[in-house]
């Protein structure tokens, strides 16, 4: 009954999804509110505040830790750049800690993902792992050596803006061609004029366009994935979001382009892996930051 527990927030444009999480990581009690709109900082602290309150009742929890859409500070309290919230330089941390009297950690939604993937999912066995989340927009994790990497400023990991084609469509972060501009959501219904998960209802009852169409979906995302995998050598690579839904339809295309563009030396024993959180990563990995500065910190 007094067993010790963090809790795990992930924020996002339409929901904010919650967790009470033991050491273990499992999850004890669980909510999920909308996110107010507008999505005024103040208001969706609130929200947050009172959340916990309804799943942390005895109030006593040892952390928080949230992820949230876009980069964030290196010292994990402030949000940098929202643009699905439209925040800049939002001091978070600091807002939910006056509310809440917990010590609170922010990470980059993507990053909580790849945590929670890395801790509790499909890639628990490995400890050098990337994972791209393939949704409205691509984000991505680097975990080295089990442990989440962020870089010097906190804003390393942003895996789908890269660039695939120099001269390529314009992307919202200043890129052009990035592989986000290929292999997002809003990517293929620009490009397919209709919604992915309709493109692949068509290939799964047989239609040849929609077969070939997800076939370049796979060796496009692999071109992607051949340059990460030259430069970090991961031991798996993990694939989530709701695109990862049609991943019976892309990965046998995906996997053939990437032993052809990547030297035997740079793949060894390389897995090619699907995400089994599903949308409970985010919390899980916001739990495990939550841990991480418990370990750390208490």
């Amino acid at each position: 009954m007094n067993e010790p527990y963090v809790i795990g927030v992930d924020l996002g444009g339409t929901a904010i999804k919650m967790g009470r999480f033991s050491p273990k990581g499992d999850c004890l009690n669980a909510l999920t509110l909308p996110t107010p709109q507008p999505p005024f900082p103040d208001q969706v602290v609130k929200v947050i505040a009172q959340g916990i309150q309804n799943i942390d009742p005895e109030d006593r929890a040892l952390a928080i830790g949230m992820g949230v859409p876009g980069p964030v500070d290196a010292t994990g309290r402030i949000a940098r750049r929202a643009i699905n919230l439209d925040w800049y330089d939002v001091p978070i941390s600091d807002s939910l800690e006056h509310l809440t009297g917990k010590p609170t950690v922010i990470g980059n939604d993507a990053n909580c993902a790849g945590l929670g993937e890395a801790w509790l999912g499909a890639g628990s066995q490995f400890k050098d792992l990337i994972m791209l989340t393939l949704g409205t927009g691509v984000g991505g994790a680097i975990i080295l050596n089990g442990e989440l990497f962020v870089g010097r400023d906190g804003t390393a990991g942003e895996l789908g803006l890269i660039t695939l084609d120099y001269n390529g469509h314009p992307c919202n972060s200043g890129n052009r061609g990035s592989l986000e501009q290929h292999v997002s959501a809003q990517a293929l219904r620009r490009r397919w004029g209709c919604e992915p998960h309709e493109m692949a209802e068509r290939a799964t009852k047989g239609d040849p366009e929609a077969i070939a169409l997800w076939q370049t979906y796979g060796r496009e995302l692999a071109a992607g994935i051949a340059s990460l995998v030259y430069v970090l050598t991961p031991e798996a690579v993990i694939i989530g979001g709701g695109i990862s839904a049609a991943s019976d339809l892309f990965f046998p295309a995906m996997i053939t382009e990437l032993e052809q563009r990547v030297l035997l030396t740079s793949r060894n024993n390389l897995h090619c892996l699907r995400a089994t959180l599903g949308n409970q990563a985010g919390i899980v990995g916001a739990a495990k930051l939550a841990w991480k500065y418990v370990k750390e910190h208490l």
